[in-house]
């Protein structure tokens, strides 16, 4: 082979892989920046852009995800995290910190961080995490035609889920008929709970009596479980928002004091101890926000990109809670469980 047609050929073989690196979105050379706005990061040891080396199950997930589609840390994807620690009212600052990083895409996770971010940018692309309800909270104006520019992966498949929590404590529990119900109090950037109407309306539907027990301050979640025990209440139902996620260990802690079987959104809360739960696999949700990430570097547009809900939802169920309460769970609802912890 003469020198010239060596040249020659390596020069088509550079060329094929620049227009492949072209064709999949991907510029040669990039390094794509990523923010994440998220509520806390559990302890776990973090790097020097504030993100967590190893994370959870979530976090590695959605880390996955994105290395899946070519996008590595250190390589040609950086991630700058930001932290509201918990604290809902930070969720503005923290966020225009966030914007002012020159970012390609910001992740969100939680209404008000998503909401925050919303408001510090309109022209950044959003991706939301853990919002329930996106439409009912005004994060986005459809699920088909989110509008502006937040998309992503929503946590349920909306508040007529609330139905189904109740139906199920109800089978658990077929003598039940007062349920005291935890509700997040909505702060300023949060439309009020439309689980709550829909709790009530199965509720009728069921015979059951409410109680209705609003929270906002973390501080309020004690004294919430001492008016359920002044109201006699039965069982509990935990409604669907992150400070409930967030204070998992101490819900389900109450719940054991206060010996009230409940029915939880996310599996961790029984896994920590609680009876049971009807929830979206979280993994697999955390997994997709790769795909919009990718999605968006590629050129789409946000606001026509839609909202997925979940498809798969698992039912898991603690018999030993129920062994301490002294509960016999109908073996009929065991047959359906996704899992059952002994």
């Amino acid at each position: 082979m003469k020198p010239s047609e060596g040249a020659l050929i390596v020069a088509l073989a550079l060329g094929l892989l620049a227009a492949a690196l072209s064709s999949d979105g991907q510029q040669p050379g990039k390094v794509y920046r990523i923010g994440w706005l998220g509520t806390t990061t559990g302890g776990v040891e973090t790097d020097s852009h504030h993100c967590p080396i190893k994370g959870s199950p979530n976090w590695q997930a959605w880390v996955e995800g994105l290395r899946e589609r070519g996008y590595v840390q250190g390589q040609n994807l950086a991630i700058e995290c930001r932290w509201t620690e918990a604290r809902q009212e930070r969720a503005p600052t923290v966020a225009a910190e966030v914007v002012n990083l020159k970012l390609d895409v910001i992740v969100a996770n939680t209404t008000a961080n998503v909401l925050a971010a919303k408001q510090a940018s309109s022209t950044i692309p959003i991706v939301m995490m853990g919002v329930m309800d996106p439409v009912g909270r005004g994060v986005v104006a459809s699920l088909a035609h989110p509008g502006g520019n937040v998309t992503g992966p929503t946590d349920d498949v909306g508040p007529s889920l609330a139905g189904k929590y109740l139906e199920l404590l109800k089978e658990a529990i077929p003598r039940v008929s007062r349920v005291a119900v935890l509700v997040h109090r909505p702060n300023p950037l949060e439309p009020p709970s439309a689980y709550l109407s829909e709790t009530q309306a199965a509720a009728r539907a069921l015979d059951v009596t409410l109680q209705t027990c609003h929270v906002q301050a973390l501080g309020e979640i004690e004294g919430a479980f001492t008016a359920m025990i002044e109201a006699r209440a039965e069982a509990l139902l935990v409604l669907p928002h992150p400070t409930f996620a967030l204070r998992a260990q101490q819900i389900v802690a109450l719940a054991a004091q206060s010996r009230l079987p409940a029915i939880y959104f996310q599996k961790a809360h029984v896994e920590a101890g609680g009876l049971m739960a009807y929830a979206p696999d979280r993994v697999a949700i955390w997994r997709r926000l790769g795909y919009y990430v990718d999605k968006i570097l590629k050129g789409a547009n946000p606001a026509e990109l839609p909202v997925e809900q979940p498809t798969k939802f698992e039912l898991v169920i603690n018999l030993k809670t129920a062994k301490a309460l002294g509960l016999t769970i109908p073996q009929s609802l065991l047959m359906r469980a996704d899992e059952v912890i002994q």
